[in-house]
């Protein structure tokens, strides 16, 4: 039986490859896609399938919830579902932080990367770990709200259970697709086709874009379908890539390593050829043209010939590096290639890179020493192999760096922060989710006098947030952006304190700081102090009221973004004087504000066209 199965796969094999030698790319497509699907019908038989449901949830880069609670967290991942198929805002299910522009339109958001490539959509990421191996057949994400942001699954080749990992260690597409919003805000069954893999996973990377969505998106459960002996037929799958040559540049990248390991061109001919027209070109001109390429085409070309080798290794080209759409391929060995490139280094992106080992505290290191001199902007969101000789390399190698982001950078011990007193011309600094404690804290804002961005959402080792922000207040006057999100210890004295001595601030997110009550005259007092304020995020506070709201209208023209959810005491006709008296709002979230039902929401929508009003349910 097997001989003859063998026999007609190799048949099938041949005459999909003349197929694809001499039909058109749609013809080639149509032939891989038969093959696969032949596979697939002939494993079915002999092979059971598996189902599962994720049984771990390894690391992610963002979500609502808090670090001490299952509210809106990634961890709700695990297991079977707890609210699919009903559609809603449920507490029970994984939310991300942000949703839409709103966030990219804030003061707060950071200059993009150039050279960022066109096909990279990702914004946040999770990890899940199940139980057993599988070659994958199918992958579910069951979406109960807002569905769409899922934009590409991956699989790893790692058992994240192993006692052993492996020194080589593979991610693969399994499916991707461009950022979208679903028709309807309604629960659904996400099992996009993914491709066949050559190794067993049980690591499954779900990367999301939520810019096209009207609201949060929420996420209750993922099923991992396989089967356990790999199929086949898969032999004769992978081939069929290279000979019809259907690869439109990501896949290129996996097989050759990443191209980020740069070669230079070699070759030795015998007769100098010259370089046509090239050489007529100015050297400004071509320098401008490869400005276009995103860094593994520039390792590619430089390696054409000598010319533009030169100009694809000019450090000019490397003052802006965003390495974060290659996390998976970024290894101290690339690096190592590229210190030639980056001695003018200005702004670095390693967000998401390096971890389980591709990338070694000495690799980055190394670097550094080597391209830090110049930094100006160091982003390393979620960088697991980060520690405290990392932290004092950087904080001792840029004296220059003015922006550095370390959120979600969660196993970053504690002593290590201390480090970034040395950092005197720090203006934007992202501590969002790392376990930085009060006493670092202190001696930040006590050296770093020039900072004007500071997030410190869901810092939950920070005892006394009283005692942070009046040092904000006395040292950071300057401050435009504070981000204090689920900081739970925050009281009405220290925000006191922040809006007399910050009065410049244009946003301020106090979402979840519970302890806050607007019968202090708290919020009326911000609002009469924050003449400039952009965004407020009272998120979570059941106590803002009708006169909270009349000072902002009075005091706050400027006001795009407004985050009032979960209150019980705001009236729709104190909305309706907010919106006359702020003409720049654009974003105002009134879910389960227990006095604004749905047509009180859209009788002020018809009113006010351009500004967004939020307003979520629950079946």
């Amino acid at each position: 039986m097997f001989p003859m199965l063998t026999l007609l796969s190799m048949f099938y094999y041949i005459c999909l490859r003349r197929r694809c030698r001499s039909g058109s790319r749609a013809e080639s497509l149509g032939g891989r896609r038969a093959l696969v699907d032949l596979g697939q019908r002939s494993t079915l038989p002999v092979t059971v399938e598996v189902e599962q449901y994720a049984k771990e949830v390894l690391d992610f880069s963002s979500h609502y919830g808090s670090e001490n609670s299952m509210s809106y967290t990634m961890w709700n991942l695990a297991g079977v579902p707890n609210v699919y198929p009903s559609t809603g805002d449920f507490t029970q299910t994984a939310v991300f932080r942000t949703y839409g522009r709103w966030w990219d339109q804030c003061v707060s958001a950071p200059a993009p990367f150039h050279r960022t490539p066109p096909s990279f959509h990702s914004r946040d990421f999770l990890e899940l770990a199940f139980e057993e191996q599988v070659y994958p057949t199918a992958v579910e994400v069951l979406e109960t709200y807002h569905p769409g942001a899922i934009i590409q699954i991956l699989a790893c080749s790692l058992n994240p259970f192993t006692q052993n990992p492996p020194a080589d260690v593979r991610w693969e597409v399994l499916w991707s697709g461009e950022p979208t919003k679903a028709l309807s805000p309604q629960a659904r069954q996400f099992s996009p086709t993914i491709r066949p893999i050559s190794f067993p996973t049980n690591l499954l990377r779900l990367e999301v874009n939520g810019s096209m969505l009207d609201y949060y998106t929420e996420l209750d459960a993922v099923v991992l379908r396989g089967v356990r002996e790999r199929p086949i037929l898969a032999l004769y799958k992978m081939p069929m890539i290279d000979i019809s040559d259907l690869s439109d540049g990501e896949e290129d990248l996996s097989e050759t390593g990443g191209a980020l390991c740069c070669r230079t061109a070699t070759a030795d001919h015998k007769h100098n050829l010259g370089n046509g027209y090239f050489d007529k070109l100015p050297y400004e001109l071509i320098q401008l043209i490869v400005s276009h390429l995103a860094v593994p085409d520039l390792c590619r070309l430089g390696q054409c010939c000598k010319l533009l080798q030169q100009h694809c290794s000019d450090p000019l080209q490397y003052v802006q590096l965003s390495l974060q759409p290659y996390w998976s391929r970024l290894s101290d060995a690339a690096l190592t290639h590229l210190q030639p490139r980056c001695t003018l280094l200005q702004r670095l992106n390693m967000s998401w890179t390096g971890n389980r080992g591709a990338v070694t505290a000495s690799g980055f290191c190394s670097f550094i020493r080597a391209c830090g001199m110049s930094l100006v902007c160091l982003q390393l969101s979620c960088c697991h192999f980060l520690n405290e000789m990392c932290l004092e390399v950087v904080c001792v190698t840029c004296p220059r760096l003015q922006e550095l982001d370390l959120s979600s950078c969660d196993r970053l011990q504690p002593p290590a922060f201390t480090h970034i007193t040395k950092l005197a011309h720090l203006r934007r600094l992202i501590l969002y989710r790392t376990k930085i404690e009060q006493t670092a804290m202190l001696s930040i804002l006590t050296f770093c006098t020039e900072l004007r961005h500071l997030n410190l959402g869901s810092c939950v080792m920070i005892e006394d947030y009283d005692a942070v922000v009046s040092l904000v207040a006395a040292r950071c006057r300057g401050l435009v952006s504070l981000d204090l999100w689920r900081c739970r210890n925050l009281s009405e004295r220290g925000l006191a304190e922040l809006v007399s001595g910050c009065a410049g601030l244009e946003e301020l997110d106090l979402g979840w700081c519970s302890s806050l009550h607007s019968s202090s005259g708290c919020f009326q007092l911000l609002g009469r102090r924050l003449h400039r304020l952009r965004k407020l995020f009272l998120t979570a506070n059941r106590t803002v009221c009708d006169s909270d709201l009349e000072q902002l209208a009075t005091n706050c023209p400027a006001l795009e973004h407004l985050d009032i959810l979960g209150t019980r005491m705001v009236s729709a006709a104190a909305l309706r004087r907010l919106l006359q008296a702020c003409p720049r709002l654009r974003l105002l979230d009134v879910s389960f504000c227990s006095q604004i039902d749905a047509r009180t929401v859209q009788e002020l929508g018809s009113l006010f066209p351009n500004v967004s009003i939020k307003k979520s349910f629950t079946q």
